[in-house]
């Protein structure tokens, strides 16, 4: 290669920018079922020949209505987001449900499949481009009855990028989550999810051989399990923490009614922050008050709450009333504690507004004896420690991991202890594909290229198809000026992630350095299919018009 060019590449590449991509390692395809997306009501009608009053109750609770289809659980309204001048329209198109968008963007539509949540907080739709899957950027909420941006988009001054909806996310909204098809982020080419709504099957396990046997074999049954594994099935999906890891090799998707969670995730909060202001934070408050400290394993979410029912306005405070009753039955107790007042909550769970969740109010789980309590509490926001919380099975891996993803999240001051603990157990995480990302990813960061390098090479030997190690381990050839090995993974990656802006842009950017302006416009005018106009690939696109033959030339093709 003459220097001359050389020098031409180099600047070419200073001037591009190629970005990293991080992504969480996504799982490998499980085997989706061919169908139609049945709702709780027609997925559990077996179960209702023999427990008709619960099949009727449960129909109304929130988490049999968690998800649906679009066309029945449809807010129609206009928003207008102020910061990027977009206006957001939510209809109902001749019976076809729609999200409309207009602004400096541009103008276009897409057609809403299906529902997520029921309404109780709020509820946002998703919608599928081919076979992936994405979440609508607004979401209506349920405390303000208007729509409003998704959380952590309301400052962008531009349309955000397309939401991929991945099985995780599912998982506590829909039934039969499944795995995403070739290690992609949200490409589901049969149904992503089987049921909508939360089914039986989701709290009591597979019930074939209950329902063939004529309720002879058995179910599980969550109140005849141990304590920690009863508590699991609450736990999958109303505990967040500040931030929860999946154990290695493991995907919480895999999840099963009897599994201890623990054995899929660990979860981690940062040791002083404020119980009362992290949203899906219930479990964990609980095990703070003193009704869960001194009742101990005899004492679960169900001590108070009904899975099956979830009364009325009219009942609910009698409902409730009646549990706490249960236990604080002393004589002439309820004659004699303000007995003026029924809703106990107002004063021992009063609702508080979740930080990190715009919009929404949390009842206070810690139930608090002296109202007042409640105002010493004091956020330590600064907190610089993680610590485990219902994860037994926490290892030094599972917090070095930790610490990377709160890294990842915005918390810039666990890098130095992200970096040294991945360090420290690098030579164990030789079938660790997260782990070696992570390390890889860091190493990148830092400017060693050569350790990123055989972090993500590691990484390939174990899955081929991993998206972050191919992406970014691209990146670094390309800027060795090893264009065609860069061009071919990035071209794997793209195969399975169409869809994701940066992943399309990194590959256009290549494919021009190396002189092939109709490949890389054909990358670009791909990706905007399912990215709705997304501004900097549009620019991208324009820029990318006459890509130099020479700068490809010198044996990099």
């Amino acid at each position: 290669m003459q220097r001359s060019s050389k020098i031409h590449h180099n600047r070419f590449l200073a001037i591009l920018c190629l970005v990293f991509i991080t992504l969480v390692a996504a799982k490998s395809a499980s085997g989706e079922k061919q169908g139609v997306v049945t709702p709780v009501r027609v997925a559990d009608v077996q179960c209702a020949e023999c427990h008709r009053s619960i099949y009727e109750s449960y129909l109304a609770t929130p988490m049999a209505n968690a998800s649906g289809l679009a066309a029945n659980h449809l807010k129609t309204a206009t928003f207008l987001h102020q910061n990027s001048g977009e206006t957001y329209s939510i209809s109902d198109n001749h019976g076809k449900p729609t999200l409309s968008y207009s602004g400096p963007d541009g103008v276009g539509s897409v057609d809403l499949k299906y529902s997520l949540g029921s309404g109780h907080l709020g509820i946002t739709y998703l919608y599928q481009i081919d076979h992936y899957l994405f979440e609508s950027p607004i979401a209506w909420y349920a405390p303000t009855d208007r729509y409003d941006m998704k959380p952590g988009l309301a400052p962008m001054r531009q349309m955000p990028p397309p939401l991929p909806m991945e099985s995780d996310c599912m998982r506590c909204h829909m039934s039969g989550a499944q795995h995403s098809k070739n290690n992609s982020v949200n490409d589901f080419s049969n149904l992503p999810f089987l049921h909508a709504g939360i089914t039986c099957e989701e709290c009591h396990g597979d019930a074939s051989q209950h329902v063939l046997t004529g309720g002879k074999a058995a179910v599980v049954n969550p109140a005849r399990l141990s304590a920690d594994r009863r508590d699991s099935i609450c736990i999958s999906c109303h505990l967040e923490g500040d931030v929860k890891v999946e154990k290695a090799g493991k995907s919480p998707v895999d999840f099963r009614p009897g599994d201890a969670i623990s054995d899929f995730l660990t979860y981690y909060v940062r040791a002083g922050e404020n119980m009362t202001v992290r949203g899906v934070s219930e479990v964990e408050q609980l095990s703070e008050s003193t009704c869960k400290r001194m009742s101990g394993d005899k004492m679960s979410c169900t001590s108070c709450h009904d899975p099956h029912y979830t009364p009325d306005a009219a009942h609910r405070v009698e409902f409730y009333r009646g549990k706490c009753l249960a236990c604080h039955s002393g004589a002439n107790f309820e004659k004699i504690h303000f007995p003026q007042e029924r809703d106990c909550t107002i004063c021992h769970m009063p609702r508080t507004k979740a930080r990190n969740i715009l919009h929404v109010a949390w009842t206070d789980h810690r139930i608090l004896r002296v109202p007042e309590e409640k105002a010493s509490e004091q956020s330590t926001d600064s907190a610089q420690k993680l610590v485990p919380i219902f994860s037994p099975t926490a290892n030094a891996r599972d917090l070095a991991m930790a610490y990377y993803k709160a890294l990842l999240s915005g918390y810039s001051q666990f890098e130095p202890i992200a970096w040294k603990m991945l360090n420290q157990q690098k030579a164990a995480f030789a079938h660790d594909k997260d782990a070696l990302d992570a390390l890889g990813n860091m190493s990148a960061k830092r400017g060693d290229a050569t350790e990123a390098e055989h972090a993500y090479r590691q990484v390939l030997a174990l899955d081929p198809n991993d998206t972050t190690a191919l992406t970014n381990l691209a990146v670094l050839l390309a800027k060795q000026g090893d264009l065609k090995a860069s061009i071919q993974m990035l071209q794997t990656a793209f195969s399975h992630n169409q869809d994701l802006p940066g992943l399309a842009m990194n590959l256009a950017r290549v494919q021009c350095i190396a002189g092939k302006t109709a490949e890389a416009q054909s990358t670009l005018k791909t990706a905007l299919i399912y990215t709705n106009n997304y501004q900097p690939l549009e620019i991208l696109r324009k820029q990318l018009t006459h890509c130099s033959e020479q700068a490809g030339s010198g044996g990099m093709n």
